[in-house]
């Protein structure tokens, strides 16, 4: 079976919520075809498989944080209720309710997404426990070495945006 999405796509569109990978409700929408609103209205008829941990809502906070770091045109306009994150074990629960081939195929793609990324993170864990352990057994003549190899696994910083306007700093 080939690729239904790409997962690139749908790696961007996991986010870490309150400590927890999560997708939201209107990009998985979006994956599977569906209105956002249908993909909320299966799942409330279904809430019963959908525990805390599965599913929560955005608060308007966080609502703003991801405003301002996406810029996506997935936000779309005016909303009447925030959305909803839904964590790996949400994603997973979201095949039994959406029972269209689609929803299947998006599914095991997204499923793989969740163990890449979960890979991804293990191997940089122990490579940062390899190195610590490699510091313990040598002296500080090779400080200088660690130091950088550790500063090529810190992600760059973020740029941080220019006002634009009046009483910008030019």
């Amino acid at each position: 079976m080939t690729e239904v999405i790409p997962i690139e796509r749908i790696e961007k569109r996991i986010f870490l919520l309150r400590g927890r990978k999560v997708m939201l409700s209107f990009d998985l929408a979006e994956l599977y075809g569906v209105e956002p609103r249908a993909l909320i209205q299966a799942v409330k008829r279904n809430i019963e498989r959908f525990p805390p941990d599965f599913i929560f809502q955005l608060e308007n906070q966080e609502v703003r944080i991801l405003k301002s770091q996406i810029v996506t045109s997935s936000w779309g306009g005016l909303r009447r209720a925030n959305p909803y994150a839904f964590t790996e074990q949400g994603v997973a629960m979201l095949s039994s309710v959406l029972k269209s081939k689609q929803a299947v195929q998006v599914n095991v793609e997204i499923m793989r997404a969740f163990v890449r990324l979960r890979e991804i993170l293990g191997t940089h864990k122990d490579l940062a426990r390899k190195l610590e352990q490699l510091e313990k057994k040598y002296d500080h003549q090779f400080k200088i070495v660690f130091d950088a190899i550790r500063e090529l696994m810190t992600p760059p910083p973020v740029p941080l945006k220019r006002k634009i306007g009046f009483g910008s700093d030019l």
